[in-house]
């Protein structure tokens, strides 16, 4: 047996982590290597596929759970203390009661940990046992085996309807096309279906994993479910490069296939599920930064106590010429000396004032919340029946930055719209075509496709014109054009018989997903599928989203469409409805029935698939009957008109046909756009030459097996080929607003709100949508900024504008003030004007432009673009923002913001996975940020502000007696009834309130928006706020101690009898600050008769037994603690009357307000007369901004 240096096996097992140095990684097959151990293997360096999310073992739990909790400092600091009281000469009262409350802190909050770690346990014991097939060289097939013994460089099959056990690059299927349909709803919530097809080389061929002797080369493991890139090395070196279309991902599910093969590259927790599996997010809160600070005061307060009470005790000692008989000397005889007594006495200052930092403020605040959340995701006005889903909270503890948001930024698409296009126009060779009659929408579906069925209504002039194309030379711009509909999409073909399978097999696949957030909801899954046909008025049939069609020439199956966005199924629809229909595609061809019932099967030569660069898609194809290479590109105006040739360029062509056609269908594009249309140019192709793509295909093969800069090689090659286009027209699709969404609009503008609509549309379609959700009133004064260039001359004139208007805005301030007399501004901005806007000579004067408009519009704005602008908005004006979108294009901006909120619509789930709350209409931002985030924000700011004051003023009973006992550290009050007093006595109520309680009601919240602007300005919890409630806690501290203590001078009661009213009295001024509920009052009185009458001998020389009794049974008692309590909420009780007098005037002052504004609003004149000379004055901005518009434009 040979000796391994233990150096070597720890190098050896630090290696199995994959080293992010490395830029990729090689697998190669396990089977030749399957009777080896484990350390010698070629793949050992990587993970294997058992996932642990649990934290803790059996015997690591205590020690690791108390580590974990010690991370907090306050832990710490009373775990000090309570070992600091067991030093005899600090400490201030028995050791083993020290240790009580910050063991039950810690108990509480290690059963929390530890029942959700042991879910967490059995959640991965539940997948890791899951069957799975694996290859086996000594059977010679696929055995069964459990996902946690599988490897990277296995051989795993998966069959239809199966979860896919870890990351595996696809080798075979059972579909002679080399495709494979996945189902990621498990793991971004899409429920559509994706595509996946077979490695180059490998389709069409038998699966023998014996034999496979190439290697694998991808990229590390990443977090990016849409890229992945490397290749396969044959022996002879020949590479075949792949993407993230042939990648089978963990926890997705095969769907319309047999079986599918491939071999394993990430395992585990390498595996892209696995790395964007993070859990819960965590952010601070903007209270929980605030109250941190607050603590370090009340540190400080405490230090300077305890300096008072060192320093006291020590001057005290000094005044005795000999020594008492009750100071008790050192056991040699000798006595401490005054200084290091009071140095002495610090500490045991600190022990006895400790309850001044308050340890229980924050396992209060977690169990606060978690019910905070759970009323919000069961409140029934937040629930939509249509999708039977309800909000969903992923953050768990910012419910209170609900109430403080100040700018609210929004997607357009799918956020304000629904996101389910009509096809209302197009445009074919320069002639415009409408269709009014469009827009029936049916009913739903199936959860897995889109839910929608548009009805499309043929335009009958357009359809003589197809027909006379069809009947005479069945070619021309029209028959391409609905080419081009039909073909340049993604849109899946599927059977109906195989979607109802699929329904039916998902309920038995629930018990493979992850631990869920408690709080999240999943959406029910519909169990049948349903179709039908709509006829339209002229008894012809529309085409439905789910429409029936056939899917072979023999017709003998009917199958589905399933497209991965809304504007593909319009698009498909609307060449259906003209007769062209899809009826089957594969990696390879793409087959199309035209009106006539003949079939055209393409052969599809490569596809550009979109991207937010190019903003572009291509399909290039050979035409099946003249064998031409055609390539068909639908895409933005702007991205295919600049690629027609030199239609524009060239002078010789002013008055050519192509000019014209180009010209004509700009005009439609601008009109479209004016109208709220999303628009679309379509354009083809022809002049390929068989040489020049196969050159050009060589090039982009090799792009596609590249490692290093992959994304820009493949760039390079799709606008080398993307040029030179012939146009064919453009397309006009509708996209409703949601329900209620002005008022929605005009509720969040009430309650204090900018609201920034950051969008990639034209600006043209955007103010439309702007105007019709009431963002921009027709009265507004609205600054455009757009340029097509940027240009030194541009950025020095775009600089003076905003320096001009700034000005403008500063002199109108400074001459007018009062809400009544505020202009009304809007900014509408392009994304190319925005980077300039956003530069460092420009970004300061941007952003005072903007804090003066009362909305702001950006459009053709990127996904980057849009959280640099959230960005911008945090860091320069410190304010509570919250992103709201629904498509992946959003996820930046969301995560960008204090708060994000997730729409789960059309675009799939990426917007709710990165969220922190997630609503499936727009409507419900209304209640849940001016309900809800009110509610949160009122009742933690009340909790976080009366523990603060609780602890302060207990602690100060404590602080005046030591005046009158030599600063001795002697309590007046028992310890155990001190414990029971913070722990159970006061602690509850705060809870009970943060939890449950309603200053205002849900219905006057909503009908009043403005008072959602106290949260804004951080009204019920500032640093006047605290100060204030420690200064109350200072003067009802002085009355709680010195009423009893001047009633009770002279007399000899005990110690603990002259503390019990002060106890009382404490506890009775506390809870009639917040409620008149007799509840808690009874508990203390009972809880304390009992203790008192079993502690015989608890706290000896001085013990509490019958204390309570014998005070009950003296009426000076009931006088003292009724007399204390009235004149320690006297100035409370009077500032109450006061605020609520004031309240009452505002509230009329409100509703008054709204009157004339909501009733008369179109009748009265926009602005006052005292901002007619502001009109005045800003014209000139106004014709400059226009006169830079024309330049740039």
């Amino acid at each position: 047996m040979t000796w391994t240096n233990p150096l070597t096996l720890l190098r050896h097992g630090w290696t199995r982590h994959w080293n992010p140095d490395r830029p990729v990684r090689t697998v190669v097959s396990n089977l030749p290597f399957e009777d080896l151990k484990k350390r010698e293997q070629p793949n050992r360096r990587y993970e294997d596929n058992a996932i642990k999310t649990n934290k803790y073992r059996l015997w690591s739990f205590i020690p690791m759970n108390l580590f974990e909790q010690f991370h907090r400092m306050a832990n710490i600091y009373f775990v000090g203390l309570a070992i600091l009281n067991f030093v005899p000469v600090v400490n201030a009262f028995q050791p083993e009661v020290a240790l009580i409350p910050i063991c039950v802190i810690l108990a509480l909050t290690a059963v929390k940990d530890g029942w959700e770690d042991f879910r967490r346990y059995q959640t991965d014991q539940q997948l890791n046992n899951t069957p799975c097939f694996i290859f086996s060289r000594k059977q010679m097939c696929f055995m069964e085996r459990r996902w946690k013994d599988v490897r990277v460089g296995d051989f795993v099959r998966v069959l239809s309807n199966e979860i896919i056990p870890a990351d595996i690059l696809l080798l075979h299927t059972s579909d002679p096309d080399g495709v494979c349909h996945m189902e990621t709803a498990n793991l971004d919530g899409e429920t559509s279906l994706k595509q996946r097809k077979v490695v180059p080389g490998f389709s069409g061929e038998p699966l023998q994993p014996q034999t496979f002797d190439s290697s694998v080369v991808c990229e590390n493991p990443n977090n990016n479910l849409n890229l992945f890139k490397g290749y396969v090395e044959r022996p002879d070196k020949r590479r075949t490069g792949f993407g993230i279309d042939s990648l089978l991902l963990r926890g997705c599910t095969v769907r319309n296939t047999d079986d599918a093969a491939g071999i394993v590259v990430y395992a585990g927790h390498e595996t892209k599920s696995m790395l964007n599996n993070s859990g819960p997010r965590y952010k601070r809160s903007k209270i929980e930064r605030k109250m941190n600070t607050d603590v370090l005061f009340c540190v400080v307060l405490l230090f300077f106590m305890c300096l008072i009470g060192a320093l006291g005790h020590a001057i005290w000692l000094e005044t005795f010429t000999s020594k008492p008989s009750y100071i008790v000397p050192e056991s040699n005889g000798n006595y401490t000396p005054s200084v290091l007594a009071g140095f002495y006495m610090f500490f045991t200052m600190i022990i006895l004032l400790q309850v001044m930092i308050p340890v229980s403020l924050y396992v209060s605040i977690e169990l606060v919340k978690m019910w905070q959340i759970f009323f919000i995701t069961q409140d029934v006005e937040l629930y939509d029946e249509e999708l039977d889903s309800r909000v969903q909270c992923r953050a768990l503890n910012i419910t209170e930055d609900l109430g403080q948001i100040q700018y609210v930024f929004s997607d357009k698409t799918g956020t304000l719209t629904e996101n389910k296009m009509v096809f209302r126009r197009c445009s074919i060779i320069g002639t415009e075509y409408c269709h009014e009659e469009n827009g029936v929408v049916g009913e739903f579906v199936s959860p897995y496709f889109l839910k929608q069925e548009t009805v499309v209504v043929p335009d009958r002039k357009l359809m003589l014109e197809v027909d006379r194309q069809m009947a005479s030379i069945q070619t021309g711009p029209y028959l391409d054009f609905f080419l081009a509909l039909a073909i340049c999409n993604t849109v899946l073909v599927s059977s109906v018989t195989a979607q109802r399978q699929r329904v039916r097999a998902n309920a038995d696949l629930r018990g493979g997903e992850t631990l869920a957030d408690p709080f999240s909801t999943d959406e029910n899954e519909s169990d049948g599928f349903h179709s039908s046909d709509v006829s339209d008025a002229t008894g012809q049939k529309g085409i439905s989203s789910e429409r029936k069609v056939k899917s072979s020439p023999s017709g003998s199956e009917e199958v589905c469409y399933e497209a991965h966005s809304p504007d593909e199924a319009a698009l498909i629809h609307a060449a259906k409805a003209y007769g062209f229909s899809m009826v089957e595609r594969t990696p390879h061809y793409v087959t199309v029935k035209l009106p006539n019932e003949a079939l055209l099967k393409f052969e599809v030569l490569d596809i550009l698939t979109f991207d937010s660069t190019r903003r572009r898609m291509s399909i290039i194809v050979r035409h099946p009957h003249t064998k031409e290479i055609t390539m068909y590109t639908k895409g933005a105006d702007s991205a295919v008109m600049e690629r027609l040739g030199n239609v524009f360029s060239d002078m010789t062509q002013v008055d050519s046909e192509e000019k014209q056609i180009a010209v004509k269908t700009q005009k439609d594009l601008d009109m479209y756009a004016r109208n709220g249309l999303r628009t679309l140019c379509f354009a083809k192709k022809v002049d390929v030459l068989e040489q020049e793509f196969r050159a050009w295909s060589a090039v982009r093969q090799e792009a596609l097996s590249a490692m290093d800069e992959k994304e820009e090689r493949l760039m390079e090659t799709a606008n080398f080929i993307e040029s030179n286009f012939t146009l064919l027209g453009a397309t006009g699709i509708e996209d409703r607003l949601q329900e209620s969404v002005p008022e929605t609009i005009q509720a969040l503008r009430r309650a204090g709100m900018q609201i920034w609509v950051l969008t990639g549309d034209k600006p043209e379609t955007a103010i439309n949508i702007a105007y019709s959700c009431k963002l921009l009133e027709h009265e507004d004064l609205v600054f455009t900024f757009s340029t097509n260039r940027k240009v030194l001359q541009s950025r020095q004139q775009l600089i003076f504008i905003a320096t001009e208007t700034d000005h403008q805005f500063r002199g109108y301030n400074s001459a007018f003030t009062g809400p009544l007399m505020e202009p009304s501004i809007g900014l509408v901005i392009d994304g190319l004007t925005l980077s300039m806007a956003m530069s460092d000579e420009l970004v300061e004067q941007f952003v005072e432009l903007c804090k003066h408009c009362r909305a702001v519009l950006c459009c053709r704005v990127t996904p980057l673009q849009k959280s640099a602008v959230v960005k911008l908005i945090q860091q320069k004006l410190r304010v509570m923002t919250l992103a709201v979108g629904d498509g992946a294009n959003d996820v930046n901006m969301i995560q960008a913001a204090d708060v994000g909120i997730g729409v789960s619509g059309q675009e799939g789930m990426q917007a709710v996975m990165a969220s922190d709350f997630a609503i499936t209409r727009f409507k419900h931002l209304q209640r849940l940020l001016l309900v809800h985030g009110h509610w949160c924000y009122s009742r933690l700011a009340n909790m976080v502000i009366y523990f603060f004051y609780k602890n302060v003023a207990y602690v100060n009973l404590l602080f005046w007696y030591q005046f009158f006992c030599g600063f001795s550290a002697t309590a007046m009050i028992d310890y155990w009834l001190m414990i029971f007093f913070n722990l159970f006595f006061t602690s509850a109520p705060p809870i009970m309130f943060g939890i449950m309680d309603k200053e205002v009601s849900d219905s006057t919240l909503l009908s009043l928006p403005e008072l959602y602007k106290r949260g804004q300005h951080s009204e019920g919890y500032r640093r006047s706020t605290f100060w204030i409630a420690i200064l109350d806690a200072f003067y009802q501290s002085l009355v709680c101690f010195f009423i009893p203590y001047w009633t009770y001078n002279g007399s000899d009661i005990g110690i603990f009898a002259f503390g019990t009213p002060m106890n009382t009295v404490s506890l009775l001024k506390r809870l009639l600050s917040k409620t008149l509920t007799i509840l808690p009052v009874l508990v203390y009185f009972i809880m304390t008769l009992a203790y008192s009458a079993i502690c015989i001998s608890c706290n000896p020389p001085s013990d509490p037994y019958w204390i309570m009794h014998k005070q009950m049974a003296d009426p000076m008692f009931y006088l003292v603690c009724i007399l204390t309590t009235v004149v320690a909420l006297l100035p409370r009780i009077v500032l109450c009357c006061l605020e609520l007098m004031h309240e009452q005037n505002l509230m009329k002052h409100l509703f008054v307000a709204r009157i004339p504004s909501d009733n008369h609003r179109a009748s009265e004149k926009p602005f006052s007369d005292s901002t007619v000379s502001y009109k005045n004055n800003i014209l000139l901005s106004i014709c400059t901004i226009l006169h830079i518009h024309c330049i740039f434009t």
